[in-house]
């Protein structure tokens, strides 16, 4: 029974691994700007994906609701309709790019207005943010699965095949989320006042041995959640999750250390995935 239970405990050890990495090139990193981009083009182009399905044709689209989908995720109303009675060549695949392009450009244009210093601030710390977040919550889910596993026995399963299997299913499904939120909230973030926007420029990167939680504590907040609302208002949608607030600040005099050992882009990602860590849990980083 150990032996079963230390090789499940190696599931969620190479998942940390993962975890740490990106944590750790996320605090190391002047800004995070590239990241944002490439995520952002990506969840954008998903969600578009979702209402225009790849290889599909016009009578197939569904784009009313595609706009309300746009609004609701990212804060902007695109006239898709006009676009697409303007131009009678533009296909699924352009209409993506177009609508890719203009949330990018509004996002540069909020850039602009808030300032660039503090929008570097603000990206990295919702990016950390939702990481930690999201793994805490993927620790409880892997301990529920962990305590009903042992029944896929009665089925001629392998149990512990089973587990791995699904607890990479799970893992991909949570960084799919962190990058998501992260995107959704930044486009969606106004800061309204100059005390807001004093109060991102006053925001530190939280403490690394703030992640340093196993299973048994992830049912359980991380650490404290600052005073007060968080900075800035987002304006979700009616039922929508709400952001966690941010954490609060690390000691000035904190030294950054690194977790483990560096995952090299070309080794295999320890996930289990077989691919290499460049093309797989690594490229959100």
């Amino acid at each position: 029974i150990r032996k079963q239970l230390l090789e499940y405990d190696d599931v969620a050890n190479d998942q940390r691994k993962v975890i740490y990495q990106q944590r750790n090139e996320l605090m190391v990193a002047e800004d995070v700007l590239d990241a944002v981009d490439g995520i952002r083009d990506e969840v954008v182009g998903e969600v578009v994906d979702g209402y225009l399905p790849p290889g599909s044709v016009e009578e197939q689209w569904d784009i009313p609701g595609l706009a309300q989908a746009l609004e609701r995720e990212f804060m902007i109303r695109l006239p898709l309709a006009d676009w697409l009675g303007t131009d009678k060549q533009l296909n699924g695949e352009g209409l993506r790019e177009r609508v890719v392009g203009d949330i990018a450009a509004a996002y540069a244009r909020k850039c602009e207005e808030i300032g660039a210093p503090i929008m570097r601030q603000l990206e990295k710390q919702v990016m950390l943010q939702h990481l930690d977040q999201q793994w805490k919550e993927h620790l409880a889910a892997m301990d529920y699965l962990r305590q009903g596993i042992h029944l896929r026995g009665y089925a001629q399963r392998d149990p512990k095949q089973e587990y791995k299997r699904e607890a990479f299913e799970m893992f991909a499904q949570m960084l799919e989320r962190v990058k998501h939120e992260t995107v959704s909230l930044l486009c969606r973030v106004r800061l309204r006042s100059e005390e807001e926007v004093d109060a991102v420029a006053g925001m530190r990167v939280p403490d690394e041995r703030r992640m340093q939680y196993s299973h048994a504590e992830a049912a359980s907040p991380m650490a404290a959640p600052a005073a007060g609302a968080p900075v800035g208002s987002a304006h979700p949608a009616a039922g929508a999750r709400q952001p966690a607030p941010l954490p609060p600040p690390a000691p000035a005099d904190t030294p950054f250390v690194r977790d483990g050992r560096k995952i090299g882009r070309n080794e295999l990602c320890p996930c289990g995935s077989g691919k290499k860590y460049k093309q797989c849990h690594g490229r959100m980083s």
